[in-house]
């Protein structure tokens, strides 16, 4: 009797570990399906610009652009997917201060981006170039703002992991938390080339 009682906490904890570790693939896979949806939400996006680049309505275009903000923006979302790939690995080496770093400096270029992408904004706006003027400056602002929109929940997402980290350390939890912000991250940056080279490069071309 005393024998049957000693294994069965053993076996509650091992049932308890398995219902974790579902509830963690679960979740991975929830956030497959939402990157999944993301990517055909940019693609209904996109195509519906293409659709519209032509459609100015007599009024300005794409010669408002000014390409050495825009090719800083871009050489800064990369340097910073860059940086997310160091926190990872910095994660991986079990470093929890490396990793905080890295995350940190992550979202300070992510900030500097957004910075730039609301000052663009504000100046098109200024020279008449606004989200109603025209099929094709309602197209740009809803592609490139929606960007803009991910870029800033990515930011908030990474502050609140430093935060959890600092308090929690390196844990399953965070390591997967860590990984999926990242890959979050890398998609946002694949996203940016298709914006640049199909928005502003073929834009001023």
């Amino acid at each position: 009797m005393a024998q049957a009682k000693s294994h069965a906490p053993a076996h509650g904890h091992e049932h308890g570990h398995d219902g974790h570790h579902d509830q963690e693939e679960l979740r991975q896979f929830g956030f497959w399906i939402f990157l999944i949806t993301d990517v055909i939400l940019f693609g209904t996006l996109f195509a519906t610009y293409i659709v519209l680049r032509g459609n100015t309505d007599g009024g300005p275009g794409p010669e408002l652009f000014e390409l050495g903000g825009i090719i800083a923006s871009t050489f800064i979302l990369l340097t910073s997917s860059f940086t997310s790939g160091l926190a990872v690995l910095a994660m991986n080496q079990g470093n929890k201060k490396a990793l905080i770093g890295w995350l940190a400096v992550t979202v300070l270029l992510g900030a500097s981006f957004i910075y730039l992408e609301v000052t663009e904004f504000a100046k098109l706006v200024e020279e008449g170039a606004n989200i109603g003027t025209s099929a094709f400056w309602s197209a740009f602002y809803t592609l490139v703002g929606t960007h803009g929109l991910h870029v800033s929940v990515g930011l908030v997402w990474m502050t609140a992991l430093m935060i959890q980290i600092a308090r929690r350390g390196i844990t399953p939890v965070t390591k997967r938390k860590v990984n999926i912000v990242s890959l979050y991250w890398h998609f946002l940056d694949v996203v940016w080339i298709f914006v640049f080279t199909i928005v502003y490069l073929m834009g001023v071309m």
